[in-house]
């Protein structure tokens, strides 16, 4: 699969070749929706908690006696029928993350990266470094015909004044090859991968 190889400026310096087993594929909705749930499943906090009866604030003394009032039988005001009462049955912290198979991770990111480069939303770009950390040097990265929301994919580490220039605009991710995953690729309207971080992820993926 032949893609556009472009620079900073968003202009076109040629085609570049991606090896059809990692790119052209044809995207399955059943395999991203696993990997995306997965991954949203393990970044809950789990921190939800709703007290039970037994941690309420009232006494655990009887409320009246068992018999002889013409009142339904009670054991105390926590009970969950009393308002302000412990809630039965509540949520209480814990982890939501569960277990994937790594073929199956492995396959979701082949597909979110197929989906895109099918799209026609993937692009090669050439490097992401830049000499100083101005945000001015990656104005055309937002703006330049119409690269809005864009993810950026380097090698193995992220250059220090790119990052830094790039911290300031709010449509403009960059990752290195180790973090790519399927809901951050699922969720920008353009990709953009460095030569560099091409050859990471057919090392990774391969």
């Amino acid at each position: 699969m032949q893609v556009r190889l472009i620079d900073l400026q968003v202009e076109e310096t040629g085609q570049y070749e991606l090896p059809d087993e990692i790119f052209g594929l044809c995207p399955r909705a059943d395999i991203l929706h696993r990997v995306v749930n997965w991954q949203r499943a393990k970044s809950r906090q789990g921190t939800h908690k709703a007290k039970t009866r037994s941690e309420g604030s009232y006494s655990g003394r009887k409320i009246w006696v068992q018999k002889k009032t013409g009142r339904a039988r009670h054991g105390d005001r926590n009970a969950p029928l009393f308002r302000k009462g412990g809630v039965y049955a509540g949520p209480v912290p814990r982890s939501h993350a569960h277990k994937l198979p790594k073929k199956v991770r492995r396959l979701g990111l082949r597909h979110a990266l197929s989906d895109k480069a099918r799209e026609k939303r993937l692009y090669v770009l050439t490097e992401a470094r830049v000499e100083s950390p101005k945000t001015r040097n990656l104005s055309r990265l937002l703006h330049g015909r119409g690269l809005s929301r864009t993810l950026i994919i380097d090698g193995n580490q992220v250059d220090k004044n790119f990052s830094r220039a790039a911290r300031n605009i709010p449509d403009l991710d960059i990752l290195p090859a180790a973090g790519a995953n399927v809901l951050d690729i699922m969720r920008c309207r353009r990709l953009l991968i460095t030569r560099e971080g091409v050859e990471r992820l057919m090392e990774r993926l391969s």
